[in-house]
């Protein structure tokens, strides 16, 4: 159960052929660890993000005492420990059980639920999808047929302000008002009530296995599935009123600093949370991770800005970190073509505590650019598999085998990306 499992990548079909999935997919879980160079590593689902306070507390001392110290943040606001040794298994699992982070050891891979991580704490939003985020969890660990799923299928839950409606999801729940919802999938659209809309998700879940086994490829994603094997929501069991498709609504995604009344959001550098930045956090009523590689903070005021700054956390929109992500890279990963978190960043702040500072255990420097506003988000690739890249339009920094980076397909040396990547995030 806790054999590392690394990913056998399949072969890409010619265009307009169906893609032929011949084994379940190997991402790697909380259970199920994946061998990297660094060592092992576990990924852990955590359903909208969300974390209690003794949760946050365990991760930390799960990164001190068996990782490398980090907790990563993933483009699905999950969570990642790095560093893992070969036989740290059964005690991680052990420690992830006793604070309430594996509730199913059958289901947790298929946890996967993005949700607008400010619902319920700004005052914005259609409905608290939060909620729905819960109850559709405890629906999907109930069903013992939804562990068929693969750990890549994606359910987004946006609350109508349309920060996560684009993330890809496989089942997207949008919150329209009126105590009313609509639900997307596979290009088609239908309408129901609120209270409906986290067990029709998973009712359509279940539509996207049957049709995935008839179709007999595998499929691991509803996008996957081939010509004429669509979802279909009735068949699925889910009674509601068809509606034209309309495009899913794009809104921006958190920017850092105070949310509402009692709540933050900061970013963490370059996706990364040294285990002392994870208890900057506390204390605080409930932690959120965000698909952005950041942070919500529940039950804290903008007098923690300060602290969480001094911490090294990006607390400012205006930050030249704001936006800049990157895989894991050299050494961490053996496909990675260069150190992309190193060539990320050059230069070191003056102070610790000086905005946007990523404190001094690990990129203790200033990116290489600034952050004017408006840009682009931009992502550091070690290879052409660009792991963890943002959805919609973004700055592409490649690297390549002869030490060098492509900038959205443009041959850049290497000393010359501070002024490359300034300038492809600004002139779009």
């Amino acid at each position: 159960m806790l054999a590392a499992m690394p990913p056998t990548p399949p072969p890409t079909p010619d265009p307009g052929e169906a893609r032929i999935r011949d084994r379940g997919d190997a991402c790697p879980g909380a259970l199920r660890l994946h061998s990297a160079d660094d060592g092992r590593l576990a990924r852990l689902r955590l359903p909208g993000g969300r974390l209690t306070s003794r949760q946050v507390e365990t991760l930390a001392d799960a990164a001190e005492t068996l990782g490398d110290g980090r907790l990563s943040i993933t483009s699905r606001g999950n969570a990642e420990l790095r560093g893992l040794a070969d036989d740290c298994g059964a005690e991680l699992a052990a420690l992830l059980d006793a604070a309430g982070l594996l509730p199913s050891p059958t289901h947790e891979r298929v946890r996967n639920i993005v949700a607008s991580p400010a619902s319920g704490l700004d005052g914005l939003g259609a409905a608290d999808v939060q909620l729905w985020a819960r109850e559709l969890d405890s629906h999907l660990r109930s069903a013992p047929w939804a562990a068929a799923l693969s750990g890549r299928f994606l359910f987004v839950l946006d609350d109508g302000r349309g920060d996560v409606a684009g993330l890809g999801g496989d089942v997207t729940l949008v919150a329209v008002g009126g105590g009313e919802a609509e639900l997307h999938v596979g290009g088609r659209a239908v309408r129901l009530a609120n209270s409906d809309a986290p067990g029709a998700a998973l009712a359509v879940a279940g539509g996207f296995l049957a049709a995935a086994r008839k179709a007999g490829t595998g499929a691991w994603r509803v996008r996957e599935l081939p010509e004429g094997y669509a979802v279909d929501v009735a068949e699925s069991g889910v009674t509601a009123e068809p509606v034209p498709a309309p495009e899913l609504p794009q809104g921006p995604p958190l920017s850092p600093g105070v949310l509402g009344p009692a709540a933050l959001s900061v970013l963490a550098p370059l996706g990364r949370l040294t285990a002392a930045q994870l208890r900057a956090l506390l204390p605080a009523d409930e932690v959120r991770l965000t698909p952005w590689r950041g942070v919500v903070v529940a039950g804290a005021g903008a007098d923690r800005l300060p602290a969480l700054d001094a911490a090294g956390l990006i607390t400012r929109p205006d930050s030249p970190w704001a936006g800049v992500t990157a895989c894991t890279g050299r050494p961490g990963c053996a496909k990675s073509l260069a150190d992309v978190r190193a060539d990320a960043a050059r230069g070191l702040p003056e102070r610790p505590g000086h905005p946007g500072h990523p404190g001094p255990v690990e990129h203790a420097a200033a990116p290489v650019l600034p952050a004017p506003a408006p840009v682009l988000p931009v992502h550091f690739s070690g290879c052409e598999r660009r792991c963890g890249h943002p959805h919609g339009a973004w700055t592409d920094v490649l690297a390549t085998a002869g030490g060098d980076y492509l900038v959205d397909g443009v041959p850049t040396p290497r000393t010359a990306l501070p002024e490359a990547v300034t300038a492809a995030r600004t002139t779009r």
